[in-house]
C-alpha cells in the first residue's frame, strides 16, 4: 500500500476511501453523504485531488486486500492500523472519524468492515463515540495545505 506524509489531506482521504469501500462497494447512500458533507473540502482537497486518493486506494486494494467469506476485497487489521497510523493530529484524527461516522452511517446498516474500522480508529487515536459525535467540523477551518 503506498504511504503519505504524516496529516496530509492525502493521508486523511485515504481513511475517508477506507470508509466507503468498507463494506464491500461504492453505496449510493454514502457517496452522496460525501457530496452533501462537502468531504474533500473538509480534508482540505479539491475534489479531483480526492477522487486520485480514492482511485489510488482502490489499486492499493488489488494489491494488499484479502477476500473476506462472502469474496469481497477486505482489509486486515494490520493494514487498517497502517492507515490510522498516517493521522496523528488529535485534531485530525476527531475530524477524519466524524467524517467516516458519517458516511457508515449514511445507509442505515453498519457492516463488519465498517464497524471494524470506526472501533479500530477510536482505539488507536483513544477516542470515544460521545466526544466525536459532539465535535463540530466547520467548514471555516484554515485549509490544511
Amino acid at each position: 500500500m503506498r504511504h503519505y506524509k504524516t496529516d496530509t489531506p492525502e493521508a486523511l482521504a485515504r481513511i475517508t476511501a477506507a470508509a466507503v469501500l468498507a463494506d464491500g462497494g461504492l453505496d449510493p447512500t454514502e457517496l452522496q453523504s460525501l457530496e452533501a458533507n462537502t468531504v474533500p473540502a473538509r480534508l482540505g482537497m479539491s475534489t479531483a485531488e480526492f477522487d486520485r486518493v480514492v482511485h489510488e486506494f482502490c489499486e492499493d486494494m488489488h494489491t494488499v486486500s484479502l477476500r473476506d467469506h462472502s469474496g469481497q476485497l477486505a482489509l486486515d487489521r494490520e493494514t487498517i492500523d497502517q492507515l490510522l497510523a498516517d493521522v496523528r493530529s488529535p485534531d485530525l484524527q476527531m475530524r477524519v472519524l466524524r467524517i467516516v461516522l458519517d458516511i457508515v452511517s449514511a445507509d442505515g446498516t453498519l457492516s463488519p468492515g465498517e464497524a471494524t474500522l470506526v472501533s479500530q480508529a477510536m482505539t488507536r487515536w483513544g477516542l470515544e463515540l460521545h466526544s466525536v459525535s459532539s465535535h463540530r467540523d466547520p467548514l471555516s477551518w484554515p485549509p490544511m495545505r
